[in-house]
């Protein structure tokens, strides 16, 4: 008779969850990190950390990762996912914008980083080949620690938070053709020296490559979007969740039958989708499989710190950690100063980037594969790259005191570039949630009145529609407070809600109020009963149809019956106000404010 897998075999996966559920938000009640929170508790619950009393207490054998491989394929899948949402952040137009600063000073700044750790890797003795690939892979930092690091420290809005965002998309930018290099290197180059007799042979087996990418670029540009819209259609939360699950293994399929990097598959496919309507569902999608994935992989490299290797040789690790780290961040400090960061933005980008990063990993296990990089010295380095992940949070914490007690004061004329202050584009003051007849009308008042809007409904055949008319329109469903976020509610000044169906409109507005109890929040309301309902959940303003309809009507009356226009308007408005008294009279006290000053604020009319 056969039986099912014995439930040891899930052991490391039920480790991990368990690790991810407890030990993960206590870092984030002490304000850690969850990356770094991930890489301790590799390390904590790895062969190197509990592990060691496995043999003498058998009960913390169920609470140790013993098997590496067992999570590594998810952990794979993490680089994949965290490939694809950066694929999916980048587009021509934010390229375009930020041109200088990623083009510019992130790519000055990997060059002349791998420049100078190559050159320090040549001294110790690597050859030319594996010293230029150990360079650019330390050259890199950690878009997965450093921007969750920000964030929390609130600086992502700062001088030296863009400054700090455009080397990490620079460097995100720069992993597919280090990925390419390296595969070049191991058909012509090794620790030898050069090769070139088989360097032809090398950059002709890139062939596949180079047809892979067109032919990804080829069929996203044909089907992604009619497929999506396609699902879209069916209104399918799970239908949208296995198309996004399809896309993004199917492009890492079809990169690896063409002998691209799984990861440059998913880059693609990021990129391709970030020029439709559907990119935003896509991010809020995809974001759990990305941070509980990327969480694997974190976990296997901190299971993966040999914590007896560095017990051998502590100095030369630690050494080369803080060696790698001084070089980087006197590097990055020293071009953010050309590009004209001021002193401070400039210390505080160069010490977050200083450490190395997560494609480390990735490109020299490439590295090793291929033959490039011996791999008892990649180990080594390895170690020395996980151990600098763990000082980001302490560098960002440092920036701010070394530059008030160290450097010169900051003058007038040490002021970040306006090029610098536009890298992050401000949202629109306005979300209109429901882009059809109602929400289209409110977009040409507003258009009129030269108050910018975005968009977003849940019809793709609407979204499409208002794209093609050039109007910033997302397919999404609104009531995701992740999506909100996605879409710029944290820095809008009204949201609009459109929509014709109460139970939806009550969900949006509570969504909405969660996030922001301050935003202007207008909605539609079926009538005078779900009107006062809207006001309990704490909108700003509720128009009832009916009582409109019903205004309008005796307006015309009133008109054509001869009565004078200033009259009937005045009775109208009075008439309108009474009826907002009554509706307004269950709504908690707090947010009860004058409404003709909100309509003011607001730029529009309300009725």
């Amino acid at each position: 008779m056969t039986h099912g897998p014995a439930p040891t075999e899930y052991k490391d996966i039920f480790v991990f969850l368990a690790a991810a559920g407890i030990l993960v938000p206590l870092f984030s009640r002490l304000k850690v990190s969850p990356i770094l929170g991930f890489l301790a508790a590799g390390v904590l619950l790895g062969p190197d950390g509990l592990g060691r009393l496995a043999g003498t207490f058998d009960w913390i054998d169920i609470l140790t990762i013993s098997d590496r491989t067992q999570i590594e394929v998810l952990a794979e899948l993490g680089v994949v996912f965290l490939m694809f949402t950066i694929g999916l952040e980048l587009s021509w137009e934010r390229l375009k914008s930020m041109r200088r600063l990623v083009f510019g000073m992130g790519m000055a700044q990997i060059v002349i980083c791998a420049t100078l750790l190559a050159v320090l890797f040549y001294l110790m003795g690597r050859g030319v080949g594996g010293a230029m690939v150990l360079g650019f892979a330390l050259a890199l930092s950690s878009t997965a620690v450093v921007m969750p690091v920000m964030a929390e420290r609130g600086r992502l809005s700062t001088t030296a938070g863009r400054s700090t965002f455009s080397v990490l998309l620079a460097q995100d930018l720069a992993v597919a053709p280090i990925l390419i290099m390296v595969a070049v290197l191991g058909s012509g180059v090794g620790d030898d020296g050069l090769n070139p007799a088989v360097i032809g042979q090398a950059l002709a087996s890139l062939l596949p490559s180079v047809i892979g990418v067109g032919l990804l670029v080829l069929l996203g540009r044909i089907g992604l979007r009619p497929m999506f819209r396609s699902v879209a259609r069916t209104r399918n939360t799970e239908m949208f969740l296995a198309t996004c699950l399809f896309v993004v293994l199917g492009t890492v399929f079809l990169a690896q039958v063409t002998g691209l990097s799984p990861a440059v598959g998913a880059l693609v496919a990021g990129l391709l989708i970030a020029e439709t309507e559907f990119r935003r569902e896509v991010e809020v999608t995809i974001e759990p499989f990305k941070g509980l994935l990327l969480g694997v992989f974190f976990v296997s490299v901190g299971v993966g710190l040999d914590l007896d290797a560095v017990a051998v040789a502590p100095v030369t690790i630690l050494s080369i950690a803080t060696l790698l780290i001084a070089i980087k961040a006197g590097a990055i400090f020293a071009v953010a100063r050309a590009f004209k960061v001021p002193r401070g933005a400039a210390l505080e980008t160069a010490l977050v980037l200083g450490p190395a990063g997560e494609f480390a990993f990735v490109i020299l296990n490439e590295a090793i594969g291929h033959g490039v990089v011996g791999r008892d010295f990649a180990q080594g380095v390895l170690l020395s790259a996980t151990i600098s992940l763990f000082a980001v949070p302490i560098l960002a914490a440092l920036a701010p005191r070394i530059d008030r007690r160290i450097l010169p004061k900051t003058d007038l004329s040490d002021a970040p570039t306006p090029e610098l202050a536009d890298t992050q584009p401000e949202s629109p003051p306005v979300i209109i949630v429901g882009y059809g007849r109602v929400g289209q009308l409110i977009g040409d008042l507003l258009t009129e009145h030269g108050v910018g809007f975005l968009a977003v409904d849940a019809d793709p055949t609407q979204v499409s529609n208002a794209r093609r008319a050039g109007i910033p329109v997302w397919y999404g469903d609104a009531a995701r407070p992740d999506l909100l976020e996605k879409l710029g509610l944290p820095a809008a000044k009204a949201a609009i809600v459109t929509m014709d169906a109460p139970s939806k409109v009550d969900e949006i507005c509570r969504s909405v109020r969660h996030l922001r109890s301050d935003i202007i929040l207008v909605a539609r309301a079926r009538d005078e009963k779900h009107a006062a309902r809207l006001y309990q959940l704490g909108v700003t303003d509720a128009v009832p149809e009916t009582t409109e309809a019903s205004l309008q009507l005796a307006e015309n009356a009133l008109v054509d019956l001869g009565i004078p226009m200033g009259l009937v308007l005045a009775s109208i408005h009075q008439k309108r106000e009474e009826f907002r008294k009554v509706f307004q009279a269950s709504m908690p006290e707090g947010r009860k404010r004058p409404t003709r000053a909100l309509r003011g604020r607001l730029g529009t009319p309300t009725g």
